[in-house]
Order: structure tokens, then C-alpha cells, then sequence
């Protein structure tokens, strides 16, 4: 009697059972479809200001394109960039040797990056960017050379938006607004206000897009 209740219980469940992996196919997710992969990786340029002057960043950024669907994409990566104008120190800065020269910042900073892109098809789309990472801040002469052997270590977090142009199916330009944060910068008179604030970039990316 018991294997008969047992044997009927197991024909009614099942059907249900079949039921149930049925629908949770037609279950709805906010991105459908097949995921393609690409990447990029190419030279960015960075303009701001520094106390009053211009200042310029050269660098690069690249990684991994998460292809969600045909509106959705997101990147994975990392990005780097060095400061390559004169920015005299604030104030008076005496350095042991006493030559009597101008000294300046050298300075650079990178991370992880996270890229956000819409409807990458189209031949103009927006992208929305953040990278958190890490720098460090010396002191040299003219000729760029270090006369600091104790950098000074600080966080960076930089968001963005930018306006991206399908040049061809291999490359892109974008151009946009950055904001650096910086925290930890106090070293010969600099700052963190001095290298926190706006900037506006452009970027070649070379890569495999869908």
C-alpha cells in the first residue's frame, strides 16, 4: 500500500516538476541574448589645470568588452597616465645641494577601470567611465630628473563621460569630462586641491568591437 501511495505521488509531482523547468526558460532578464567579447587598448591625453596653468597627462587605457547586447557593453580594464608639463613647487623649496635651480612636480597615478557603453552600433554613442587606482608624487629638476627618492603615495578616483565616433570597425575616438579626486597629496607645498578637479581627455582606441 505504501509503494502504491509512493508510486502515485511521484506520477503527480513529476509533471509539475516538468512544469516548473519549463517556465523558469521563459524567466525575463535585463540583458538577453548571446554575450560577444572584444577589447581595445590605445593612447589618451588628458588636459586641466594646475595652479593656474595648463596642464597636460599622457597615458593609455585598455580592456576587456563585455558585449551584453546590441545596446549594453561593458569594459573591464585598467589605465594609466603621467604628468608631462612644468609645475613649479609652491613657495620656496630648498633641496640639500643648494644649486639654485627650479624644482617641479612629477607625478602619475592608474588603476582599474570600469567602462560603461550604450548602443555602441551607432556611429555617435556615450560611454561612462570610472577608474580607482593609485599614484605617487616626486620632485625634479628641468630635466626631469628625480631628486626625490620618497614618493608620496596617494588615492585617486577619477569618473567620466564621453562622446565616442566609430572612425572604422577597429578604431574609435572619444572625447569627454573627467573628475580626478585625489587624497593623500602633501609633499614640497603641493596638495590635493591642486591636482583635484575637472579635465577633458581624448582617446584612440584600437581594438575588436561588435
Amino acid at each position: 500500500m505504501k509503494k502504491l501511495s509512493s508510486l502515485i505521488f511521484v506520477t503527480l509531482l513529476f509533471p509539475g516538476l516538468i512544469n516548473i523547468a519549463v517556465a523558469q526558460q521563459d524567466v525575463q532578464t535585463l540583458f538577453d541574448g548571446d554575450v560577444v567579447h572584444g577589447g581595445f587598448g590605445g593612447p589618451m591625453i588628458k588636459f586641466d589645470d594646475i595652479r593656474g596653468d595648463l596642464g597636460v597627462w599622457v597615458g593609455g587605457r585598455g580592456g576587456w568588452v563585455i558585449n551584453l547586447d546590441d545596446y549594453h557593453a561593458l569594459t573591464l580594464g585598467g589605465g594609466g597616465f603621467g604628468l608631462t608639463t612644468n609645475h613649479r613647487t609652491p613657495g620656496e623649496f630648498e633641496v640639500q645641494n643648494g644649486n639654485g635651480e627650479d624644482y617641479f612636480a612629477a607625478t602619475g597615478y592608474g588603476g582599474l577601470l570600469l567602462e560603461y557603453t550604450n548602443r555602441s552600433y551607432q556611429l555617435l554613442h556615450l560611454t561612462a567611465t570610472g577608474l580607482i587606482g593609485a599614484g605617487g608624487l616626486t620632485i625634479r629638476d628641468r630635466n626631469f630628473t628625480d631628486i626625490d627618492e620618497d614618493p608620496n603615495p596617494f588615492f585617486v578616483m577619477e569618473p567620466g563621460i564621453h562622446l565616442e565616433l566609430n572612425v572604422a570597425h577597429f578604431f574609435r575616438i572619444a572625447t569627454g569630462l573627467n573628475y580626478r579626486i585625489t587624497s593623500g597629496i602633501d609633499k614640497a607645498g603641493f596638495r590635493d586641491s591642486d591636482f583635484t578637479g575637472a579635465n577633458a581627455s581624448i582617446t584612440l582606441k584600437f581594438g575588436f568591437f561588435r
